[in-house]
């Protein structure tokens, strides 16, 4: 405890008794104890709140982290499995008769003609 030994711990000792008294001694060395207790007290009361702030730090960095994944994912499509080669199209059959090269716009409605041709 901070170097001192036991032959300097008994001077100390001596000297206190000499200077304060015998009479008041007891009630310095009870106040000088509840004084170390109350600062126990508040330095354990300290590392808690520490503690808890780690916690609350390792909590905080997970949601940082999920936030991030979340934003990445946002700005980057996720990969799509490939996709197979469509088949080709099946060609429609001309609804005109055989060589006629009017346009559709030419009929009306339900094939009515519009104009003599």
């Amino acid at each position: 405890m901070f170097g001192i030994g036991m032959p300097e711990l008994i001077i100390i000792l001596a000297v206190a008794l000499i200077v304060i008294g015998p009479k008041k001694l007891p009630d310095l060395a009870k106040s000088l104890g509840r004084a170390f207790n109350e600062f126990r007290k508040a330095t354990q009361e300290l590392k808690a709140s520490i503690d808890l702030d780690d916690g609350l730090k390792d909590v905080k960095k997970t949601f940082d982290d999920l936030n991030a994944g979340v934003r990445q994912g946002v700005k980057e499509p996720a990969p799509s499995a490939p996709s197979t080669p469509a088949a080709p199209a099946e060609e429609i059959p001309d609804p005109r008769p055989a060589g006629s090269e009017k346009p559709f716009a030419d009929t009306g409605p339900e094939g009515t003609k519009t104009h003599d041709a």
